[in-house]
């Protein structure tokens, strides 16, 4: 009976079982916050101290394998290609998430304006979420301040001892160092005349491949996981937030994930069509296991493993490309942040009485984009990047704490969608090289 229900159980898709085990996860989450009402926080505590392990569980694992596959990818596919052909294709990866940002931003400063947050009528109840959320939003301009020229410190984090970096998850530095070895060995595999030389370094790229393969393996058993990871971190943001993640101002929140909608179910169908002339559903539900997999996480690191396989698996995208542009695009493509900066800069705007002309709109436009490229390094991710593009409009750091103190209310619900769009970023804007540049494996989309 046991080994039916099993059996049972593994033939469901894995998409169907995520989606259930959702589902079961803000039923059991709000159920949990409502009764708290009555038994009190540390009741709720106790009950999602329990619940809370097992979805901790998945990110550790996730986090487990994703320095791993970075770094193997990146240097076998770095290792791949000619010099040449390298540096063109990443410059076409550059170019599509500069181009997929400021689409995700422009879209976003239209739904500010059409939903026009923070009006007269809304002044009054905004200032009293507000207060409540002070103090932490202040903490977070604090270290804003702290990391001081961040030109400087992006640069900084370029190149640094790649164990430090290997073991801190600096997917820049990771980055860098991967490809500077895989560039390296294609140098040598070029220049080299001595065939036992060439015969070790081939030899040490064949172990890399391999090892690609096993972490791949790992992703597999990974994800037959998931479904109790999903339920447990959902079980525990609802439980935490109950109706708060829909609280008097969901007119913003709706206005954003409005935005990332469009995003998901429009643009980024209509880019893929234009460019490939492919149906754009077959290409997007190939990749829906890492939308989901980002949209439950909250982390574009967390769901890189399973962005990675379904490329190069689903997609047919070839290894040189999926594995320099997924782990490019998890720390410098950010559409998710660039639809919600703009909502939030413009409700700036009507609570400070701040004008926002055609110029001013374009340099908001511009900071944001800019902003967003340093989303995937900074620990409060968008919330303090919002202290940068809120102070380039001119806001004092007491008005920009106001405004970072409103997005942290709603910030659980939005950051969802949020790194769902980022992850969908991502692997679109990768298919899309792959597919108009000729680096993908024949398959049936």
């Amino acid at each position: 009976m046991v080994n039916k229900i099993v059996r049972w159980y593994f033939k469901i898709p894995m998409f169907t079982r995520i989606l259930v085990g959702f589902a079961l996860g803000i039923i059991a989450g709000l159920l949990l916050w409502k009764l708290s009402q009555t038994r009190g926080d540390e009741w709720l505590r106790e009950i999602l101290g329990w619940v809370s392990p097992f979805g901790n569980i998945l990110l550790d694992m996730l986090k487990m394998i994703v320095i791993p596959i970075v770094f193997f990818s990146l240097v076998n596919g770095s290792a791949s290609l000619p010099i040449k052909k390298f540096g063109s294709l990443g410059g076409m990866v550059l170019l599509w998430f500069t181009a997929t940002s400021f689409i995700a931003a422009i879209l976003g400063t239209g739904i500010a304006f059409i939903i026009n947050p923070g009006q007269a009528a809304d002044r009054e109840s905004i200032n009293r979420l507000a207060e409540a959320l002070m103090p932490q939003a202040q903490q977070i301009g604090h270290q804003v301040a702290q990391s001081g020229n961040r030109l400087a410190t992006f640069i900084s984090s370029l190149f640094r001892n790649p164990f430090e970096a290997l073991s801190t998850s600096n997917f820049l530095s990771i980055i860098i160092f991967a490809m500077l070895f895989g560039l390296a060995a294609r140098v040598l595999l070029d220049t080299l005349r001595n065939k036992e030389e060439r015969k070790l370094i081939l030899g040490m790229l064949n172990l890399f491949q391999a090892a690609q393969a096993v972490t791949f393996k790992i992703v597999d058993w990974v994800m037959e996981y998931f479904p109790i990871g999903v339920f447990a971190l959902t079980t525990v943001n609802f439980g935490l937030y109950g109706s708060k993640l829909f609280g008097p101002y969901m007119k913003i929140a709706i206005g954003v994930i409005i935005g990332i909608l469009i995003m998901l179910f429009l643009i980024y169908p209509l880019l893929i069509f234009f460019t490939t002339y492919q149906n754009p559903v077959k290409i997007m539900s190939r990749i829906q296991e890492a939308i989901i997999t980002a949209f439950v996480t909250r982390s574009s690191a967390a769901a890189l493993p399973v962005s990675m396989r379904l490329c190069e698996e689903e997609l047919g995208v070839k290894n040189e490309l999926a594995g320099f542009s997924l782990p490019l695009g998890c720390t410098i493509n950010m559409d998710g942040v660039c639809v919600h900066l703009p909502v939030f800069a413009i409700l700036a705007s009507n609570l400070f009485d701040i004008h926002m002309g055609p110029v001013q709109i374009v340099i908001m436009i511009v900071s944001v984009v800019v902003a967003s490229i340093g989303a995937g390094g900074v620990p409060s991710g968008s919330l303090m990047l919002m202290f940068i593009v809120l102070q380039s409009m001119g806001l004092s750091d007491s008005q920009t704490a106001v405004i970072v103190a409103l997005a942290m209310g709603i910030n659980p619900i939005i950051d969802m969608f949020e790194t769902a769009a980022n992850v969908a970023g991502d692997n679109v804007c990768t298919y899309i090289v792959a597919k108009t540049q000729g680096v993908i494996e024949k398959k049936e989309l």
